[in-house]
This record gives C-alpha cells, sequence and structure tokens, in this order.
C-alpha cells in the first residue's frame, strides 16, 4: 500500500485490504524517511474525483516523487499552498488553544506532538531557506572580507599551487583561498560550514535548487550532525553582528533537534484534525465577524455571546454588524454558517432549519433590547414601531471550494444554487415579517480563505473583512432587486412623520408586515401578482435597492 510507504503511523489512516482511506487532514514529518507529508482538505477534491479535477492519486505521488518543483510554474501553486496550509493549522491551535477559547467537542479534534514554544522540521526549513534567499549577498560579501582580513603575509607561490581561483568578469583570478605563514582561527567561516552544509541537506532532501556559493566549505550532514552542537559551543559568543548571531541560532535550533549527540528524543511530528470542519469554520469567522459585545443583556441575562456559543456546543459560526438592505444609515445583523464539503456539494434540510432558529433567536434578543429602550448599537434598527414591521434580516451558508483558476489574492464569492434559495415564513406576501426569513447560498474561494486567515496584519485583515462583508450585501441586494425574490420595491415619502403614520393606521389591515419605515419614508415591499394593495399605490414610486 502507498501510505505505509510515506507514513510510519498507521492512526492517521483506515485500512481495508490493499486499500487505505486517510482519516485527518494536516501535516506529518517522519523522522526515519525525512517525507514531509500534507493531508489536506476533501474541498481539492472534484467530483470526478481527481484533485482539482484533473490530478489523479497516481499522478499525485508518482508526479512528484523524485522531482524538484521549486522552479517549475506549473506547481507554483503548491509551494504556497504547503505553507499557507501548514501555518493554518498553527493559527487554529493559537487561536482555539492558546487563547484558552476551545469548546469542549474540540479538546480532542486537534492532535500534535509539537509544543507550543517548538519548532518543528519545517519551521526550520522555511526559516532557513527564506535566512537565505534575503540574506545570501551580504552573507557572501561578509565572508569575503573575513577571508580578506584573515591574510598575513600570503605565500602566493604556495597559494597559486594549492587553490583554484574564481575568476571575475574581467577574466581576473580572484584567490579566495590563500596560505599564509601566520594561521589564524577563521570563525565566521566554521560558524558557515555548519550554516551551509544544513542549507545543503534541505536542497537535497526536498530537491530544490538553491544558489550556494563554492566558497563557501560543504560537509556531510552526518558530520554535522555528529559534532555540529560541539563545534558551536566552541565559537560561542565570537560573533559581534546581528547577521551571525541569527546564522548561530538557526544552527543551533536545528541541531539541538537533529543531532546524534543530542539529549533531545528523536519523533516524528504532526499536527492534524480529524474534523476539518472545525478549522474552516474557525477560518471564515476569523475573515467575517465582528468582536461581539456582552455588556447588552436581556431580563434574563441573555447576551449575543451566549447566543453565539450556547452551552450544548452548537454555535452561530458568523455573526456581524453591516448595513441594513433597506437604509445604507441603519445596520442589522447578519448570519451565516460555514459547510465544510466536498465541492458541489450543499447543506441538508436540518442545517436550514437550525438556521432559521439561529436567526429567530438574534431577532427576539434585539427585540427584548428594544423594550428595554436599548439597542445594541446606535444604528441598528430590527423594528419599525410605527408599522410594526422588522427589517429584512441576511442569513447565509457559505462552502468552500477551489477552482482551477487556483487564485490566493480574491474571494470569488458567487451565489450557490440560485433558483434553491430557501424561504420561511407563515405569510408568503408579508417580507417585513419577523417570521419571513431567507437563506442565501454561497461558494467561497478556499485558497483566499486559507491566506486571510494566515495572516498577522491587522489592517489586512480589517480591509479584507470589509471587502468581504460589501460582497455579501451586494449580491443580497442584487437578489431582493430581481424577479427571483417574489417582491417588487416601492416607496413613498411624507409630509411629516404623523402624515405616515395617519397613512399606516388608515389601512393598517393591507400594510401589515409588507411596510417599514424611516424617518417620512415608507417603504413597501408588494409581492408579485398581488392585487389587493392596488387601490393604495397612488404616491409610491419604484425603490431600488443600493
Amino acid at each position: 500500500m502507498v501510505l505505509e510507504s510515506f507514513l510510519d503511523d498507521a492512526s492517521f489512516y483506515d485500512s481495508k485490504g490493499d486499500e487505505g482511506r486517510i482519516n485527518h487532514v494536516g501535516y506529518y514529518h517522519s523522522i526515519d524517511s525525512s517525507e514531509l507529508v500534507y493531508f489536506l482538505p476533501k474541498v481539492f477534491m472534484f467530483g470526478n474525483g481527481l484533485m482539482l479535477g484533473k490530478y489523479s492519486t497516481a499522478q499525485l505521488v508518482e508526479g512528484f516523487s523524485g522531482k524538484g518543483i521549486k522552479h517549475m510554474d506549473e506547481y507554483n501553486w503548491i509551494r504556497q499552498l504547503l505553507v499557507i496550509f501548514y501555518n493554518s493549522l498553527i493559527e487554529y491551535r493559537k487561536r482555539k488553544f492558546d487563547q484558552g477559547i476551545a469548546r469542549e467537542n474540540e479538546i480532542f479534534e486537534l492532535n500534535t506532538n509539537v509544543g507550543d514554544k517548538e519548532y518543528t522540521y519545517l519551521d526550520l526549513f522555511l526559516t532557513f531557506t527564506n535566512f537565505h534567499k534575503k540574506n545570501r549577498r551580504v552573507i557572501l560579501f561578509r565572508y569575503m572580507n573575513s577571508v580578506s582580513n584573515q591574510a598575513d603575509k600570503v605565500n602566493w607561490n604556495r597559494t597559486i599551487q594549492k587553490s583554484l581561483p574564481l575568476i571575475n568578469k574581467k577574466g581576473q583570478p580572484v584567490y579566495h583561498m590563500m596560505s599564509s605563514k601566520k594561521k589564524l582561527i577563521n570563525y565566521e567561516e566554521e560558524l558557515l560550514t555548519i550554516f551551509y552544509s544544513i542549507l545543503r541537506h534541505f536542497e537535497k532532501e526536498h530537491k530544490l535548487n538553491f544558489d550556494i556559493d563554492k566558497s563557501f566549505k560543504i560537509e556531510k550532514i552526518d558530520k554535522v550532525k555528529s559534532n555540529g552542537l560541539k563545534r558551536l559551543r566552541n565559537i560561542k559568543h565570537r560573533y559581534f553582528s546581528d547577521l551571525f548571531r541569527r546564522i548561530y541560532q538557526l544552527c543551533e535550533l536545528y541541531l539541538s533537534y537533529n543531532s546524534t549527540a543530542s539529549v533531545k528524543r528523536k519523533r516524528n511530528e504532526f499536527i492534524t484534525v480529524r474534523n476539518y470542519n472545525l478549522v474552516f469554520e474557525d477560518m471564515v469567522d476569523k475573515l467575517l465577524s465582528d468582536d461581539i459585545d456582552d455588556r447588552y443583556k436581556t431580563v434574563d441575562g441573555v447576551d449575543i455571546p451566549s447566543l453565539k456559543n450556547n452551552k450544548d456546543g452548537k454555535i452561530i459560526d458568523h455573526l456581524f454588524e453591516h448595513a441594513s438592505l433597506i437604509d445604507r444609515d441603519d445596520t442589522i445583523f447578519y448570519i451565516g454558517d460555514s459547510k465544510y464539503y466536498k465541492t458541489g456539494s450543499g447543506a441538508g434540510e436540518m442545517s436550514r432549519y437550525k438556521q432559521f432558529t439561529y436567526a429567530k433567536n438574534i431577532v427576539q434578543f434585539n427585540i427584548d433590547l428594544l423594550n428595554k429602550r436599548e439597542t445594541y448599537t446606535t444604528r441598528m434598527r430590527y423594528r419599525d414601531d410605527v408599522t410594526e414591521g422588522y427589517n429584512i434580516t441576511p442569513n447565509f451558508f457559505i462552502y468552500g471550494y477551489v477552482d482551477s483558476d487556483l487564485d490566493f489574492e480574491n474571494p470569488h464569492i458567487k451565489p450557490k444554487d440560485k433558483d434553491k434559495v430557501v424561504k420561511s415564513y407563515h405569510w408568503e406576501d408579508r417580507l417585513f415579517d419577523r417570521d419571513t426569513l431567507f437563506v442565501r447560498q454561497y461558494d467561497m474561494n478556499f485558497l483566499y480563505v486559507l491566506k486571510g486567515y494566515t495572516s498577522s496584519i491587522s489592517t489586512e485583515i480589517s480591509q479584507l473583512r470589509s471587502q468581504v462583508k460589501d460582497l455579501f450585501r451586494n449580491d443580497f441586494v442584487e437578489y431582493f432587486s430581481s424577479n427571483e425574490c417574489g417582491y417588487e420595491f416601492k416607496y413613498r415619502d411624507f409630509s411629516s412623520r404623523e402624515d405616515l403614520k395617519t397613512f399606516v393606521n388608515a389601512h393598517f389591515r393591507l400594510l401589515n408586515g409588507k411596510c417599514y419605515s424611516k424617518d417620512n419614508r415608507l417603504f413597501l415591499a408588494k409581492h408579485m401578482g398581488e392585487t389587493k394593495l392596488d387601490g393604495i399605490l397612488e404616491g409610491f414610486s419604484r425603490y431600488d435597492l443600493i
């Protein structure tokens, strides 16, 4: 079985005969085989059974084995994906466990033998390679200066006989190894030998193509592992520049975990999650949800955090305040639920009913505050006391998907199954009734969510959040502006609030649940085909949601 050649631990997959099935999502590093293994989410598997719709299992295993992918443009997305995916697991652990906010049913979902303060093999690999890319020219320059300064009374005859020169662009020989009568210990050379030996080992193990200058001495990695720590201790405190101090720290970190003389117990590393839906929920939650204010409570002591995180483990995945669909000056809660399925799958009936329940609880919470003459924020508006109409509450399911564009930079939010918008109502012709609810379904670029989740820049996260919220609102507006929603919007401006009240009271039986007001303007949602309101529509004009 192919899985056995990659994994030393059978607990990460279920086997039946010659076939195996991965039961985790995450990262695994085998000490014995030196394999880095990633268990990617099922969202990458399309309905035809192929990864991204075009790679079979055999192609993935055989196509990448023995090949370096560093300079193959076709696989740029793999290099970016694997790093971001690993960072997302680290971010999930930090958010859920370091901050102590894990729910009981999550405690055993994240499996890892990597301590909070420990570096994994991948951490070290990425740190070494990134440091080299960023500083290789400076390191070489410092090294050449160091070698030049070590020369004292150069024996040129011996130098020419014993070493080969480098030829510069002008065709002139440049000797970087010189013989002299006086021998001086070059501590920087000793350190760089260890550093570049480790870097060369990374390059060979992962079939990359680093540009390591030939001036540096390279040793076999077994030799470095066996005596590297001892050599480092002998040259400790010999460096005065921040650059070489950092090189020393990196080498010490690597050898502390990989030295044959290290007292640390060697072990395979893993960070895996059995129920990846929890990670996906948290990814979208970080991107969308606002910080929840717990200052406002109903007479029964209920607040928004208790509604979002129920004691039975049920949770409203995403809750954020944003501009109302009717009037941008007002706000409303948008209520979302993440769904982690294979590309093309959708939520079942039970999920939709639960979403309506969540929405009704949020509406009732805000009504309870109104009864106390309070509001969650000054702009939030759920009910109009004149018409007794309720603001539209946006509800949505959000699914992750990956398409062939492999774009990490744009959300690509798109409605899912436009003809399957789920409605719940007592009276179909009453849009502004508290029991009239809609659930929209959206697909969202999983790679965009993944990258946003791993961002540590607060301004960047804020910009992403604002962008995505606007996209959701714009699509809701587009839906309610189309014939598909089943309503047409009209409005009428009255000379005063009192005139508006008089009109509503006179026709309350006809208008109940069908209208909503703001200042002196009355909004009316007329159900398609309804004729009961025709007699009172004089003075009303078409209203376009914006």
